[in-house]
């Protein structure tokens, strides 16, 4: 059986373990690990240690000089969507994805993040209910990385963000959700840790792109976007505490996520290379390999959930920087010239 299979049918495990209430998998098994532990220990001490700030305060009114009704999006998930590791809002991920929607809509934009550094996907019922308050038409949704670092099992995780994705589009709003990132690449782990992580991440972003997919949204790859250019600049992605992305690194993410949101709600479309379609847990399995990838449901009722299609989407601006004034500037954003 070819590798990619043995990945399919671990994502089956999770989504079925998930449907029927089981513990599915979790990240170390029966394994003995003493020393892991220790490893994790250490990793989180440097992790925490140089984060002493609070994330920048995203909410508000993107491209106002802009004609037009205001779009309503909402980003939902932990730390990385709340913006932790930078300084103003222009640098989040957030912030990057409102300018660059705005731009891309010509229209206004406004921003409600309810996001929380250190949530785990059950932290994203609260966050559901405070985003419907805005009556969002686009949620993003950043989260993973938490679960798999409190050993979480994935079955677990993946039903409360079905029950995020489900409440959003039966309220009539778009969703994308940005995949568990790779916890491989983050320099304070250690191998064996390093590569647990890896698996368990890829594991867990498999499963949330078929849960996603088959509940009416849409996934994009995180995975180790950043893991290449890590290795050749490795100050440059990642912030002080070596975790959390820099203004680059959070250029990278919006960059990778916009097109996706903008197709979402029906906007001009990015050009596209490398457009497949496979079955949902092959889908899956292929995109936690593949940062960057883009998963949708190929058809409806039932065959949304057999087949997906895969794209690699290319093309187009990166995420206009807004201006203090909350009007969106004509540059790129950071990381990304």
């Amino acid at each position: 059986m070819s590798e990619r299979m043995l990945r399919a049918l671990t994502t089956r495990r999770i989504v079925t373990a998930a449907a029927f209430g089981g513990g599915g998998l979790t990240v170390l098994g029966g394994l003995t690990f003493a020393l892991l532990v220790a490893e994790a220990r250490s990793a989180r001490r440097i992790i925490q240690g140089s984060v002493n700030f609070l994330p920048p305060a995203t909410d508000g009114l993107y491209g106002r000089r802009l004609p037009g009704e205001p779009i309503s999006f909402a980003m939902l998930g932990d730390s990385t969507a709340a913006g932790i590791g930078v300084h103003e809002p222009e640098e989040t991920a957030a912030g990057l994805l409102a300018s660059g929607l705005s731009a891309s809509a010509g229209r206004p934009v406004r921003l409600t993040n309810v996001a929380v550094s250190g949530s785990r996907s059950e932290a994203l019922r609260e966050q559901v209910s405070q985003a419907l308050e805005a009556g969002p038409e686009i949620a993003v949704i950043m989260i993973g990385a938490n679960d798999v670092t409190a050993r979480i099992a994935a079955a677990e995780s993946v039903r409360h963000l079905e029950e995020a994705v489900r409440r959003l589009r039966e309220a009539g709003c778009e969703v994308v959700v940005g995949t568990c990132p790779d916890l491989g690449s983050v320099e304070p782990l250690m191998q064996p840790l390093r590569w647990i992580a890896q698996r368990t991440s890829r594991q867990l972003a498999a499963a949330q792109t078929v849960v996603v997919v088959q509940t009416g949204g849409r996934t994009v790859s995180l995975g180790d976007l950043l893991g290449r250019d890590f290795a050749i600049e490795p100050g440059e992605f990642f912030s002080a505490d070596r975790y959390h992305p820099s203004a680059r690194g959070y250029g990278a993410a919006a960059a990778a996520l916009l097109p996706s949101v903008s197709a979402a709600l029906g906007l001009e479309p990015e050009a596209r290379f490398g457009e497949g379609v496979l079955p949902i847990y092959l889908a899956a399995a292929s995109a936690a390999e593949k940062p960057g990838t883009e998963v949708t449901a190929r058809g409806d009722g039932a065959s949304r959930s057999r087949w997906a299609t895969l794209l690699r989407r290319t093309g187009g601006a990166a995420p206009a920087r807004p201006s203090s004034d909350g009007s969106t500037l004509p540059e790129v954003a950071p990381g990304m010239a």
